[in-house]
């Protein structure tokens, strides 16, 4: 499967996601930068509150796409022995690789947000979304963020991951949904006509846009 871009693979994301529409126990979260595009679409299908959960790949040094594991929001590490033993890759490196990218999760989580606090996760049925999963080291730190805060259920949602990182996560979520697994899996790029890079001003733009859909329901509800 082929998608156009990421709104396109959002709308088809959201199609299949369409009986969670309406349920005011829903969050969708995506992942920046890329799967911000493709959660706006199934937020706004859905109606649902629209969030981000930040995460960032440990990148093995010198093959800085090679994930040795990743971090997300709340101190939450996970790592990849198979890569960082078959790399040799030293603790002090890691740690090393770690607080760079701890630091520019924050710069993000303060772009992103500015002073607003994250949307509750608790007691809702969190869509976790992305634009695709390579190794799924990346979503299997966010969907370890979501779980810690106790959601009533979590569902994993993307266009496009290789079977076997699927399989991974199907233990990690109460259902996970994937459009397209190809057997032959080379990078997500290649599932898309267009794949260019999502600024920084695009996510805080998306985010506002769903902030006032969401703000501009709860007054006419009230009106």
């Amino acid at each position: 499967m082929l998608f156009h871009d990421r709104t396109h693979a959002g709308q088809l994301l959201a199609a299949r996601l369409s009986h969670y529409a309406d349920d005011p126990d829903l969050l969708v979260c995506a992942l920046p930068r890329g799967g911000v595009v493709v959660g706006f679409q199934v937020a706004e299908a859905l109606n649902a509150p629209f969030d981000v959960l930040i995460v960032r790949k440990l990148g093995v040094p010198g093959q800085e796409e090679l994930a040795m594991g990743a971090i997300s929001s709340g101190g939450i590490r996970i790592l990849r022995d198979d890569v960082i033993e078959t790399c040799g890759i030293s603790p002090k490196l890691i740690e090393a690789v770690t607080a760079k990218e701890t630091r520019e999760l924050e710069r993000r989580e303060r772009l992103y947000r500015g002073h607003a606090a994250p949307l509750q996760i608790q007691g809702r049925t969190v869509i976790l979304v992305d634009d695709g999963i390579a190794t799924g080291s990346t979503m299997l730190a966010a969907a370890t963020a979501v779980r810690q805060k106790h959601p009533k259920r979590l569902v994993i949602a993307v266009p496009v991951a290789p079977p076997s990182t699927c399989l991974e996560l199907e233990s990690q979520a109460d259902e996970l949904v994937c459009l397209a697994q190809p057997e032959l899996f080379v990078a997500l790029g290649y599932h898309y006509e267009d794949f260019r890079q999502v600024s920084d001003d695009e996510v805080r733009d998306l985010l506002e846009r769903a902030a006032k859909r969401v703000a501009g329901h709860a007054i006419s509800m009230h009106a």
